[in-house]
């Protein structure tokens, strides 16, 4: 606590118990997440900055301007305090499972409408979503002649942006190898040297929208798949019995739903069987 006290007083921000626990609600209020005690320090770092841009000199001025709602300031505090961890392929076992075993189970039973919907949510830079897209696109020949969309989703404004330019870091894409990294990727030249760009071909597939799970959904669905990997660890237990119940709800009758290895939704819900490693079914 005293190397804490120390960078903050060295940084100008007295930042109180009062003012953690503030922001903390707020947090609550608007996201629906739940901040531990040992996200104080993540919460001090990230929101000072934001004091600095604004030019305020206390985070008590800072949660009386969140909550009297002006100006913008709401969309950058939530932006601030989201956490934005992915990358391509990422628990791979579950793009495994859809593309061996899934699609053509898809392919079967949606022959008639030819349609297949995917949803990811809380997409942060896209790599999930885009990885469904190759998955997607190697695994069904005529794709072309399918009605065949991703939606992707988050609360922040800014990771959204990062995803729908579909540009990375080369860094980012190391998990991507061999001829996937040539098929789905098209090198950077001039301003985006040194990086990579998702093709368009899988880039079309994609739609990307901000969303706040604890608000309205103004899809209507029905999805055959969703993806909500590592996002419900954020949300108390009720707020978690929620979302799976919405889940369930927007799912076509026997849809799937990819979650994080901490997440379950089986002390909560019966709408679920769990029919592979964090891979849940919806019951008829």
């Amino acid at each position: 606590m005293r190397n804490t006290a120390q960078a903050q007083a060295q940084q100008g921000f007295e930042f109180t118990d009062r003012d953690f626990d503030r922001l903390r609600e707020l947090v609550y209020q608007h996201t629906g997440i739940r901040m531990a005690d040992n996200r104080r320090d993540l919460i001090y770092g990230r929101l000072s900055r934001r004091l600095r841009a604004l030019g305020l000199h206390s985070f008590a001025a800072y949660c009386r301007l969140i909550e009297d709602g002006q100006g913008d300031e709401l969309e950058a505090f939530t932006n601030a305090v989201t956490t934005n961890l992915t990358a391509f392929f990422r628990e791979a076992h579950h793009f495994d499972y859809l593309g061996n075993e899934l699609l053509p189970e898809l392919l079967k039973k949606n022959r008639d409408s030819r349609r297949i919907r995917i949803w990811s949510a809380g997409c942060s830079t896209g790599e999930e979503a885009y990885t469904a897209a190759m998955i997607l696109l190697e695994n069904i020949p005529d794709i072309h002649n399918w009605d065949v969309r991703i939606l992707a989703t988050d609360l922040d404004s800014d990771v959204l942006a990062r995803a729908s330019a579909g540009i990375y870091e080369q860094k980012n894409i190391r998990q991507v190898l061999g001829k996937r990294l040539q098929q789905w990727f098209q090198k950077g030249a001039g301003a985006n040297a040194g990086k990579a760009r998702i093709q368009p071909s899988v880039r079309e597939l994609v739609t990307f929208r901000k969303l706040n799970l604890m608000q309205t959904w103004p899809m209507r669905g029905p999805f055959d798949l969703i993806f909500c990997r590592n996002v419900l660890i954020y949300f108390d237990k009720p707020t978690q019995k929620k979302l799976f119940e919405r889940f369930a709800g927007i799912l076509v009758n026997g849809g799937h739903l990819f979650i994080g290895h901490s997440e379950s939704p089986m002390d909560l819900t019966d709408r679920f069987s769990l029919i592979g490693q964090s891979i849940y079914q919806k019951k008829h």
